[in-house]
């Protein structure tokens, strides 16, 4: 039976970081004006789309995963993402289930993309490059090149930024959407292949989030969480590596919006008027999202980066007197190459004193195209089964401990979902998806919880814990969700 141009389904399923949930709704964007009804359920849909995720092995047979269910539906499959970016052609021999595979590049034309799909035609996947030599090596040349950035979509060069319309179609209606700040990295750890198909740094202009973050709060948004691979960075490409400092208060500023979160902050360029700005500035949360990756000095080097325990706690100490309860989560390698049992002492040692609200651990493998893949002195692969299971021990342990510190305290919490008598949100320190979360409960003196809805912003006694979860008494409305968006 032959598909009508008005009844062309695709199925966009996402997986992978916040920056692809972004990119994502850039090709929903783009499908939508090109004639597709999107949606992000597989059933009944002529083509399924898979934005894959290509950063660590379990990532990536995910992403494997994904696409062989897909083609299970008797749907046509499609991969996009970052798995896609990285392996092109192999990926395409490799996988004769999806009938093609694109690139970054393709993301322009993607409705027709999926229209010759829809038709039959064979598209040659692209031979991966690496995508840091298609901008200019000096960061402030690279805003006039042309290049395709997911998640930069400019529709018109021509009109003034906070003119232009937004390209960008939500797949969700929840009150928490994520923001790109920028795309690509120009850092060199010997660990991370990122860069090298995600591409150079490159900022997003100023006046082009401000005009995003309005049509985000018209849709309902009242979180915005500020996503790149390299939030520090941003501006330097414009001129100015203190932007990220004077556009948070404006962004905090969007009517709508109540809390405005910055992620993804490298600790050797967390400057402390950064640190002043996140947390002093009214609507921004007090959330330090800090990628430590180690904490032994030695270690560092080895990943070509710079640090050690004494700095990363001085880091933290700077945030938090400014802001005594603020949030701080980070993440970890374990098993380096060269790493010794002194230098997981000295992790311990960090973990131990830094007081962190979540940690991530993950246990080191090699990873294509990366310098640590060809370094010697790795460790073997039992002794890093035994270190990672001592850190995620402890980890648990720590974070379950942070959060019983703040029993009895106020925190500020956005409601989440309302299902079935829960109410679920976060506070200051629990950003989405990765930190855990906070249960509203009925109390004494509480807040009617019937009355809540999704987009409510709320403060609540902390009343017990379960691991890194709170449970806690609403007390206070402090801004309730409109009522329809507006």
């Amino acid at each position: 039976m032959s598909v009508t141009p008005s009844s062309r389904r695709v199925a966009l399923l996402t997986l992978g970081c916040a920056r692809n949930e972004v990119d994502s709704e850039e090709l929903a964007a783009r499908l939508d004006e090109g004639g597709w009804q999107v949606s992000t359920d597989a059933a009944g849909a002529d083509v399924v789309l898979v934005n894959t995720c290509g950063f660590v092995e379990k990532a990536k047979q995910d992403s494997i995963e994904t696409l062989l269910a897909a083609a299970d539906t008797g749907a046509k499959v499609v991969a996009a993402g970052c798995m896609a970016e990285r392996y092109g052609r192999e990926l395409a021999e490799s996988l004769p289930e999806a009938q093609a595979v694109l690139g970054f590049d393709d993301y322009t034309d993607i409705a027709a993309r999926l229209d010759g799909v829809l038709a039959g035609e064979r598209f040659d996947a692209h031979t991966p490059r690496d995508r840091r030599e298609l901008l200019p090596i000096t960061p402030v040349q690279r805003q006039a090149a042309k290049v395709v950035i997911p998640g930069h979509a400019t529709v018109d060069e021509h009109t003034p930024a906070h003119l232009r319309p937004v390209l960008r179609r939500r797949l969700d209606n929840g009150p928490v959407a994520s923001l790109k700040l920028a795309s690509g990295c120009d850092r060199k750890c010997a660990f991370c292949a990122i860069p090298a198909f995600r591409g150079a740094f490159v900022s997003r202009d100023p006046q082009e989030l401000l005009a995003e973050a309005e049509w985000l709060a018209k849709s309902g948004v009242r979180e915005l969480v500020l996503v790149s691979e390299n939030s520090t960075s941003y501006g330097k490409d414009l001129g100015d590596p203190r932007l990220l400092e004077k556009l948070l208060p404006q962004l905090a500023a969007v009517d709508g919006i109540v809390r405005v979160r910055a992620s993804y902050l490298q600790p050797a360029e967390t400057r402390p008027g950064l640190v002043e700005a996140i947390a002093g500035t009214p609507g921004v949360a007090p959330y330090f999202d800090l990628s430590f990756q180690h904490s032994s000095e030695p270690v560092l080097r080895r990943m070509r980066r710079f640090g050690s325990t004494e700095r990363f706690l001085e880091l933290l100490d700077s945030a938090r007197k400014l802001a005594p309860a603020a949030g701080a989560r980070s993440n970890f390698i374990v098993g380096f190459p060269g790493e010794t049992r002194a230098d997981v002492d000295e992790l311990v040692r960090f973990l131990s004193e830094a007081r962190l609200d979540a940690i991530g651990v993950f246990d080191y493998s090699d990873e294509d195209g990366t310098e640590a893949a060809g370094l010697d002195k790795k460790v073997r692969e039992d002794t890093i089964k035994k270190r990672y299971d001592r850190v995620v021990t402890l980890a648990d342990e720590l974070c379950a401990q942070r959060a019983e510190e703040r029993l009895g305290s106020i925190v500020e919490v956005l409601v989440d979902t309302v299902e079935h008598g829960e109410i679920e949100g976060r506070a200051e320190h629990q950003a989405p998806e990765v930190d855990g979360s906070t249960t509203l409960v009925a109390g004494d003196g509480g807040a009617d919880l019937a009355a809540l809805r999704p987009g409510d912003f709320v403060r609540a006694r902390v009343t017990a814990t379960e691991g890194v979860d709170l449970v806690a008494v609403p007390v206070e409305m402090i801004s309730a969700a409109p009522v329809s968006p507006r």
